[in-house]
């Protein structure tokens, strides 16, 4: 669980400065202050490594490891919570590309989003549902933008 919480603070950092940028503007007699750019601060491998996979492993094998006490729940809601917010990040300026990036993204977040909720409600079935959804985003994502991937090595 320790693993976990600097990749979570990492995101709630980003996605706060993220969500600056995208704040409306209040109105105020006063000029407007400009919003902060969005800093990229990990690489996408990174990103995979340190905070998609390990969040959607969890919803991957539910079955094997499904939650049994309240701290349990409350770490699966937190793993959850920072795959849709990856989603997220995925699709910030900086982040995204042509293509079909965006839609990978979107699905990703859709079904991280999905298990999130049904984390919340302690729904096992619910996340197992999902569970392809996610795995069709992140195939069709890698078959697109990772070189070789699915091809034998050594080859």
């Amino acid at each position: 669980m320790r693993s976990l919480s600097v990749p979570v603070a990492l995101l709630i950092s980003v996605t706060a400065l993220g969500a600056q940028t995208q704040a409306p503007a209040k109105k105020s007699a006063s000029p407007a202050t400009p919003a902060a750019p969005t800093l990229r601060v990990g690489t996408m491998s990174e990103l995979m490594v340190h905070l998609i996979y390990p969040t959607s492993d969890a919803i991957f094998y539910i079955s094997s490891r499904t939650p049994t006490t309240d701290a349990e729940w409350a770490t699966l809601q937190a793993q959850t919570l920072t795959l849709a917010e990856s989603a997220n990040l995925l699709m910030m300026p900086g982040r995204t590309r042509a293509g079909q990036w965006n839609r990978d993204a979107r699905q990703m977040l859709d079904a991280a989003a999905a298990a999130f909720k049904a984390a919340k409600a302690k729904d096992t079935a619910a996340i197992e549902a999902v569970s392809d959804q996610l795995l069709e985003s992140c195939t069709s994502c890698h078959k697109a933008y990772r070189p070789n991937y699915g091809k034998p090595k050594g080859r």
